[in-house]
């Protein structure tokens, strides 16, 4: 049975999509750099280096180490400035509904996310506290599709792998999930994924009886 839920962040429990993609997509024009909704799908779940990786596979020039770092960080401040602007409003319908529930029944509550932002989102969502353990890019050294967050997730809960459950909407998180022997439900653009344990368009929708028992 499932004993914790590992929670991925952005497209899970708030949307930040337009966010990241604006900053991305200001950065790549100011660096000449073609830019789209199609190529930003493919940074869904990846770390900001390897996201930079992704979009400087069409820049006209090479980058430096240096300047690859600093690109990162000039896309970092403009999705900063745009993400404290988010609320409570912002959290995705029937996550609060199903946070309450997964308390009445005492199983254990975690984020894991690549996003080093994720101590600020939550703290702008009114949910810095409302998680037993959080998980993030910044203690980790290996992004999606690497299990590393989901595993020290699971450690922070004292949890064994195999009793946790990860909520994801990127392929990249399922198969994270799955490399750390975790369960993984695919909601969002994750809903189609053959590999994940479960699917549901959201966490509204999920079967939770079915999941939480199986």
């Amino acid at each position: 049975m499932v004993r914790g839920v590992i929670f991925d962040l952005d497209g899970v429990i708030v949307t930040t999509d337009d966010c990241h993609y604006h900053a991305w997509k200001r950065m790549a024009d100011e660096e000449h750099i073609e830019f789209d909704r199609t190529i930003n799908e493919r940074l869904r779940g990846v770390s900001r280096m390897d996201s930079l990786a992704i979009l400087l596979e069409r820049a006209k020039r090479t980058y430096t180490p240096d300047e690859k770092e600093a690109l990162a960080a000039r896309k970092n401040a403009y999705y900063v400035d745009l993400i404290t602007a988010l609320t409570p409003s912002d959290i995705l319908p029937g996550v609060m509904d199903v946070l309450q529930m997964l308390r009445k029944k005492d199983i254990k509550l975690a984020i894991g996310s690549s996003s080093r932002n994720t101590p600020l989102i939550l703290k702008r969502i009114g949910l810095a506290d409302a998680f037993d353990a959080v998980a993030d890019g910044n203690q980790i050294t290996h992004s999606k599709p690497d299990p590393e967050v989901f595993l020290l997730a699971s450690t922070k809960l004292a949890l064994p792998p195999e009793t946790c459950l990860v909520v994801e909407d990127a392929d990249a998180g399922v198969e994270a999930a799955l490399a750390g022997g975790m369960k993984a439900l695919g909601v969002g653009s994750a809903a189609v994924n053959p590999t994940a344990t479960y699917c549901a368009p959201n966490l509204a929708l999920a079967n939770w009886n079915a999941i939480l028992n199986a």
